[in-house]
């Protein structure tokens, strides 16, 4: 996986992890795999500014992450691809893995170099 071919496919991930780099974009889009949301709608659950939310919806449409179509005087706001919710979804879960009340990780589950021990090595081969 030396070649940029192969690169590319990275460059791309990282986009993607930096676009939802934010928790309150992780929240938007944990909505939005409920289904379309409205901006007054996720502010309600969300309990953000309006401003705010715009913004951040403005940041994960331009990442190709939502997109909003017109529903009258407002814009519905869905995610373009259902695998982002699960990219949160487990993102969430994990970083719930492991953690004590405290919020500091469970004593005597690292899995070296301080990685919870739910991580486990990735080969070259499982890059492919």
């Amino acid at each position: 996986m030396t070649g940029t071919h192969g690169y590319d496919a990275f460059e791309g991930a990282g986009e993607l992890l930096r676009a939802l780099s934010a928790p309150i974009r992780l929240a938007i889009v944990s909505e939005l795999a409920q289904g379309e949301r409205c901006v007054h709608e996720l502010v309600e659950q969300l309990g953000a500014p309006q401003p705010l939310v715009s913004q951040h919806l403005r940041v994960l449409r331009g990442a190709g992450v939502v997109r909003g179509s017109r529903r009258g005087r407002e814009i519905a706001y869905a995610l373009v691809d259902e695998h982002v919710a699960h990219i949160v979804a487990d993102a969430v879960s994990h970083a719930g893995e492991g953690a004590s009340p405290s919020g500091e990780p469970a004593a005597g589950r690292t899995g070296g170099a301080g990685r919870p021990a739910s991580w486990h090595a990735v080969g070259r081969e499982d890059l492919r």
